[in-house]
């Protein structure tokens, strides 16, 4: 992702401002060209430390500068933050790597004051073009002609013409540059996501129900047959007694 510096005139100064630890820094914007993200950056063996390789930016060769190491002060990794601020000193282009770049600013002659001495214990004084006071803020202006002298650019001249003749990453270089590339994808991601999450009601995943298991019919108990009683033999009945029926007794006839 690149940041297009608009440069319009002024009676004030224009400054882009960013950052590398806790201090804040500003340079002139008619000397940045561009902004980028960190890039891949192609080491070039037995060179001064704080000139960290080359990179293509569009088909051109740039030497890619630690600022941080070339001013004295702490480095940190480099991360989703970290910027390449592309810069035009005497004709030549350079980058330099900083921790992130915030915002470009107006500041008016009578808000820039000399640096104070605390600054300047930090600070090669040689490298400082005085301080800006913006409410509570202090920026540290830089003056970049005097970053990059003479030496300097004698020797970033040499390795862009030397730059086309190296093919490879070194192994390690390219190892951490591809760290820092997914480091990048998955902070972005991760954003997304939470960006989603704050938009939409969080919905609650459905419980996969857990299916019981059926108990196993149990097999029908047979009850014993019961024994059938045997029939009883009829017990033969009692003849009753025939009556005996009497002959009618006879009639006396009448003499």
């Amino acid at each position: 992702m690149e940041t297009e510096i608009n440069k319009k005139g002024g009676d004030e100064r224009q400054l882009v401002v960013f950052n590398l630890g806790t201090e804040e820094f500003g340079v002139n914007i008619n000397e940045v060209r561009e902004i980028i993200r960190m890039e891949q950056i192609t080491h070039i063996p037995n060179t001064q430390e704080y000139i960290k390789g080359v990179i293509n930016l569009r088909g051109g060769i740039i030497v890619v500068i630690n600022l941080a190491i070339k001013l004295g002060l702490p480095t940190k990794q480099a991360d989703s933050n970290t910027r390449i601020i592309v810069i035009e000193v005497d004709g030549n282009t350079v980058g330099m790597i900083v921790d992130s770049a915030t915002e470009v600013l107006r500041l008016e002659e009578e808000e820039i004051k000399e640096a104070p001495a605390i600054i300047k214990q930090k600070i090669n004084s040689d490298f400082i073009d005085g301080v800006g006071i913006l409410n509570e803020r202090l920026l540290i202006l830089l003056d970049l002609a005097k970053v990059m002298h003479a030496q300097d650019m004698e020797i970033i001249k040499k390795m862009q013409q030397s730059a086309p003749k190296i093919q490879q990453l070194e192994p390690e270089q390219e190892k951490e540059e591809q760290k820092i590339k997914e480091e990048h994808k998955s902070e972005e991601h991760n954003e997304l996501e939470q960006k989603a999450e704050q938009r939409q009601p969080e919905l609650k995943p459905e419980q996969p129900q857990s299916e019981q298991p059926q108990p196993e019919p149990k097999p029908e108990q047979l009850k014993p047959e019961q024994p059938q009683p045997e029939p009883k033999p009829e017990e033969p009945k009692p003849e009753q007694p025939q009556p005996t029926t009497q002959p009618p007794a006879p009639q006396n006839q009448a003499q």
